[in-house]
């Protein structure tokens, strides 16, 4: 008898078993896309077929041929054997359901800043009179490209001091035609920004390199085959923050908000800045992780 078509799905589940057996979980980096094998393997497949990743429904039955098998098993091999991430294999990433793209040269895009311009968590500290958005540490510009998305009237400034991650954020900006509204700066931190020379900014998103030393040292080999630069924020994880917050107010209007990311590091943020009261904002990792800081707090 002739052998059974191997389906989309059961090929998906194979290569899920492939991702677990060899010792791949969620900690192990599927926190740069997906957060268990099967998703991962989903994924992957999908891609390597150039198939739409949100409609497996729809294809599972289809059988895969041969040829595409093969590709694919070399496919999970080079994942499982370089613990490359998944978007650097594919070279592209979703953040809030938009694509980009990514490689080595800069961080995977997963900032919870991202679900705050998604569900309007901000839109109260704005107003009618916000123009202008400053994106600092933008890496590959997926949140300076969503808050023009989400903003149409606004003009956005994309800060970071890697010239590396400013290639990948034009490609980004001009996939999504918003070369117009989106101005890419190279700058160490704040020093080549100009807001006070404009009458400031009226939002500043920043999604800093925060990660504490002795995290660093403990991150999986999906972890640190992204940029140190954009992870590795000192001791405590504080040191560009402490640097921000010296001179972040006299890029800022006098109704302007800060809104910032510092993922796990709520108690050394609060050791460090123990004068501070930020409002945190709940996002779908807890309520510890981006906060709310008004220009007259940080003055």
């Amino acid at each position: 008898m002739p052998a059974q078509p191997v389906t989309i799905l059961a090929l998906i589940e194979q290569m899920a078993a492939r991702l677990e057996a060899a010792g791949l979980s969620f900690s192990d980096g599927f926190g740069q896309g997906t957060t268990n094998a099967f998703d991962e393997a989903a994924w992957l497949v999908l891609w390597q077929l150039g198939l739409p990743l949100d409609e497996l429904d729809e294809v599972e039955n289809k059988a895969v041929a041969p040829a595409d098998q093969a590709q694919l098993a070399l496919l999970f091999d080079k994942r499982i054997s370089s613990r490359l991430p998944a978007a650097y294999l594919t070279n592209e990433a979703w953040l809030m359901g938009v694509p980009f793209y990514v490689d080595e040269r800069v961080i995977i895009p997963r900032s919870l800043i991202a679900e705050l311009l998604d569900d309007g968590s901000i839109d109260p500290w704005l107003s009618d009179e916000t123009q202008r958005v400053l994106d600092l540490c933008t890496g590959n510009g997926s949140l300076a490209v969503l808050a023009a998305m989400t903003y149409p009237d606004v003009t956005v400034d994309a800060a970071d001091i890697s010239p590396d991650a400013l290639a990948v954020a034009r490609i980004n900006v001009d996939k999504h035609q918003l070369a117009s509204r989106i101005t890419l700066i190279e700058s160490d931190g704040l020093a080549a920004c100009r807001g006070a020379d404009n009458g400031g900014y009226d939002l500043i998103l920043c999604n800093p390199p925060y990660v504490n030393a002795t995290s660093m040292a403990a991150l999986p080999a999906e972890f640190r085959a992204e940029p140190d630069l954009a992870l590795a924020g000192g001791i405590d994880g504080m040191d560009f923050v402490r640097s921000l917050f010296l001179n972040v107010a006299a890029q800022m209007n006098e109704n302007a908000v800060l809104v910032l990311e510092i993922g796990h590091e709520r108690a050394n943020f609060e050791r460090a800045f123990p004068h501070l009261e930020p409002l945190w904002f709940e996002t779908s990792a807890g309520s510890d992780q981006v906060m709310l800081l008004t220009r007259e707090q940080l003055a």
